[in-house]
């Protein structure tokens, strides 16, 4: 990560229109030069052409552009390898719309695209990987129904090459009223699972939040036993860490805890226990918390309500479940629903959720098969982001947004600089939104360095085509950030000019 920042590279391209195709396999409508199988789609396929477009404006196999030689994955794995492709996969409905899963999740026309060239690089003999652990009360299988991944992996059998989908969470809640009311044990990962400890090159080293934190479920013990004394510990997807090249494919959306999800955030899904994760730290920023803004008797009220029921929940689950589904549907009515709310760290104050991403995004980088975290990056894997933002979600994302069309494909081999990047063109500050910001000066284990203003954007859409500091605001996709982060990240207005 010593290379200087003025030649970090970011590809942008803008696909034909804000659609994607509708149904599986999502094969492209032309027979470009180096397309290995023989089916075409009998109708317009613009995202596996912007797919194809944005690789090649990244500049990966250069010298073979349009040849049936090129090979874009090819500098990163060879035949016999194996490439994870991490979407995001995080629930299989909107709450609002039916439709709108497909600004929710990565869509399948993206992924069929990019395992295309995953499959070019490693061969039959190769192995190519769907990957995700998607929220513990969502449906893998109906996930997956839903996107056409079915389908997809069907498509590649009958041609001889396999694309497993993989689980890789090991539990899965069914939730009532967002209480959980049964848990099922999964397989987890077939590769197992690995856990690091990051200790002093924790972004999380100095922080005030020991005993405080709090992960994926209201049973706050286990996030804590893993962050004190020194240990910052995760359990990470054996799968994800013995691949040869994991491609990072983010939905573009808001983010209620982090701001924005992109590639850095991503990596929440490469876990294999959510609840090792801290989310947010209890209490208010007075008493070195990042629950909630401000001194509140309302919510003050509704915390220790809420933290009483979930004790008795977890000691009898039945029992105590039963009476937190009550309270929570009367107390939406009284404190108010979590997209007009602030509660649980969804705000722009949440000072927990990206160092745990940094960490994460350090493991992936540095860490090795064995467990050990080394001081350079490992070179048997590689990790790029290609990021789907055809169908963007604003406002009250991640999980009720509503649809941007942004006709966004953007991709790089720095996953800090294709974030910085597409946080730009979606109308936010990087330097407003922590995890972007602090993944350009982690204290140890550098995920990139310099000034992200320096990186070049390289676009067939002129306006992109420019150092990241000088493109024009006006130019951008202005999208609107969660309620509880607006006014706190988008792009300030430029000083009028003097007369």
């Amino acid at each position: 990560m010593s290379e200087n920042v003025a030649r970090y590279q970011v590809a942008a391209t803008r696909t034909e229109v804000a659609s994607y195709p509708d149904a599986a396999p999502f094969s492209p409508d032309t027979a470009y030069p180096e397309y290995m199988h023989d089916h075409l789609s009998t109708s317009e396929n613009p995202v596996y052409a912007g797919v194809r477009r944005v690789l090649a404006l990244a500049g990966m196999d250069a010298a073979h552009v349009e040849t049936a030689r090129w090979n874009p994955l090819g500098d990163f794995v060879g035949p016999g390898g194996t490439v994870v492709l991490k979407p995001n996969l995080v629930r299989e409905r909107h709450p609002r719309d039916a439709g709108g899963w497909r600004y929710v999740l990565t869509h399948g026309s993206v992924v069929r695209a990019v395992a295309d060239y995953a499959f070019a690089a490693v061969g039959s003999a190769g192995r190519v990987v769907v990957a995700d652990a998607p929220q513990t009360d969502s449906s893998f299988s109906a996930i997956i129904h839903i996107l056409g991944m079915d389908d997809l992996q069907r498509f590649y059998r009958e041609r001889g090459f396999t694309l497993d989908l993989i689980d890789l969470r090991k539990e899965e809640w069914t939730t009532v009223d967002d209480v959980v009311v049964a848990r099922h044990r999964l397989a987890g990962d077939p590769g197992g699972e690995i856990s690091f400890d990051l200790a002093t090159a924790s972004e999380f080293v100095g922080h005030s939040g020991t005993g405080r934190y709090y992960g994926a479920d209201y049973d706050s013990r286990v996030v804590n036993f893993h962050h004190r004394g020194g240990r910052h510990a995760y359990l990470l997807s054996g799968t994800v860490m013995r691949s040869d090249l994991v491609v990072n494919l983010p939905k573009l959306k808001s983010h209620k805890k982090a701001g924005i999800t992109l590639g850095l955030k991503n990596l929440v899904g490469v876990n294999a226990d959510k609840n090792w994760l801290p989310h947010h730290t209890e209490g208010r920023p007075d008493s070195g918390g990042d629950e909630h803004p401000s001194r509140n008797t309302r919510h003050s009220l509704e915390r220790a309500v809420a933290t009483k029921l979930q004790r008795v929940a977890l000691a009898a689950p039945r029992l105590g479940g039963g009476i937190l589904r009550v309270a929570r549907r009367g107390g939406s009515q009284v404190f108010g629903d979590g997209d007009s709310v602030v509660r649980s760290g969804n705000w722009w104050g949440n000072d927990t959720v990206w160092r745990m991403c940094l960490d994460l995004n350090k493991i992936v980088e540095y860490g090795r098969a064995d467990g050990t975290v080394a001081h350079t990056p490992d070179p048997n894997r590689r990790h790029i982001v290609l990021v789907d933002g055809v169908i963007a979600g604003h406002r009250n994302g991640p999980m009720n947004p509503d649809a941007l069309p942004s006709r966004l494909l953007a991709c790089g081999t720095t996953p800090a600089a294709v974030d910085a990047v597409v946080t730009y063109l979606f109308g936010f500050d990087p330097d407003r939104i922590p995890v972007v910001r602090q993944a350009f000066m982690c204290r140890s284990l550098p995920l990139a360095a310099g000034n992200w203003r320096e990186i070049q954007v390289v676009s067939d859409h002129d306006p992109w085509n420019i150092r990241l500091g000088a493109l024009p605001v006006e130019a951008t996709l202005h999208a609107e950030p969660h309620f509880a982060w607006k006014g706190h990240i988008e792009h300030e207005p430029r000083p009028a000019a003097h007369r």
